[in-house]
């Protein structure tokens, strides 16, 4: 009887339920709230369900699924999946991935768009000079500054190289403003435009050719890379997948980088973000001023995209709607979508959605060159 007493002691006193602290129970709350988020609002669900399962893991305690290895002893299964970040290895592959689904044929159409995509990344700068300002490095404000340009394997990029102490904070700031685009840009849209501008129909788009489809992931690596060598793994990857997609003789090879590998790292990268946002890594004041400086960072960059889009607009005599300025940032295709509301509703026969995925595909490039930018400052 006493050895039954005893065995059933050890294990109530060896359970999670006696161990756990108040910042972990917390922190499973704010993943359940992630979670339902993700599948109750279908906020940016692909990579929101793993990150906030990561983060439900991390915080239960004594698991050591996330301790790294001691002596004889092997690290937790979560150690190992964070390696495919902190060696800079997800976020490219994932780029790969977004590369072979991307069809760069409106910025072709319309080169003038890379300058809304350019304009789009004003509000990481804003963020990384104010992040300054509050007291944080410069590679804690870089990390901190490109949620602005609202690309998620960019942050974790760029933050696992010069600030992985942030990194679950950054990364569920990232992804969850870009879940929020249709909630954030409208109001800032709205302002920052007239009714007449909102109205504006666009011309359709000229024919691309295949020649310049194949070329084109080519022309970018080599200039973008000669330019900023930090930001070969993003772009080399973007590019590469591309050219899966466009060269059309490699149709196995892109339908894999498009489904089996980007959803396998999507699950990969998701858990380990997940998995950085334990109690005592997320509970912090510097939190509070990331989710706030994050936020800035998007709405200067959605306001940077619309200014250039009214210079063109005036340029061009009106016939570039503003409004597809704002899909500068690279919420691949949320941002462009949102363009082709809020100019619907102001005109119901305007129709910018295949206009705005220019500036919006620009933003992937630009966000990558912004990151390759502060790696190359501050790396």
């Amino acid at each position: 009887m006493d050895f039954y007493i005893s065995a059933l002691g050890k294990l109530v006193t060896d359970s999670g339920f006696v161990a756990i602290e108040p910042g972990q129970i917390l922190m499973i709350v704010v993943s359940f709230v992630l979670l339902y988020l993700a599948i109750g609002k279908g906020f940016e669900p692909l990579l929101l369900v793993p990150i906030a399962f990561g983060v439900l893991l991390a915080n239960f305690p004594i698991t050591g699924i996330t301790d790294g290895p001691a002596g004889e002893q092997a690290g937790g299964l979560l150690y190992y999946f964070y390696q495919g970040i902190k060696m800079g290895v997800f976020p490219p592959l994932i780029f790969l991935g977004v590369g072979a689904m991307t069809d760069f044929g409106p910025l072709l159409a319309r080169p003038s768009s890379l300058l809304m995509g350019a304009g789009a990344q004003f509000g990481i700068f804003f963020a990384f000079s104010l992040a300054c300002l509050l007291g944080f490095n410069s590679g804690e404000a870089s990390s901190i500054a490109i949620i602005g340009g609202a690309d998620g394997p960019t942050a974790i990029y760029l933050t696992a190289k010069l600030a992985p102490h942030l990194l679950g904070a950054i990364a569920i700031a990232a992804y969850s403003y870009m879940a929020l685009v249709p909630l954030i840009q409208p109001p800032i849209m709205n302002l920052m435009t007239t009714k007449a501008e909102r109205e504006i129909e666009m011309t359709q788009l000229r024919e691309v050719s295949k020649l310049e489809r194949v070329c084109f992931p080519v022309i970018v690596s080599v200039i973008c890379i000669f330019l900023l060598p930090p930001t070969a793994p993003l772009v080399g990857m973007l590019m590469l997948g591309n050219l899966f997609r466009e060269s059309g003789v490699v149709g196995r090879l892109s339908q894999t980088a498009q489904n089996e590998l980007i959803n396998i790292v999507t699950i990969f990268l998701g858990l380990s973000v997940g998995s950085t946002a334990s109690a005592d890594k997320f509970l912090t004041k510097e939190t509070l001023l990331i989710t706030g400086l994050g936020l800035l960072a998007f709405m200067f960059g959605t306001f940077g995209g619309l200014v250039i889009g009214k210079i063109m607009c005036q340029l061009s005599g009106g016939k570039i709607n503003p409004l597809i300025g704002s899909a500068g940032v690279s919420a691949v295709p949320m941002a462009a979508r949102v363009s082709q509301v809020v100019g619907q509703r102001a005109n119901p026969s305007n129709f910018l959605l295949m206009h705005a995925m220019g500036p919006n595909v620009a933003g992937v490039i630009g966000s990558a060159v912004a990151a390759g930018i502060l790696l190359s400052l501050y790396g």
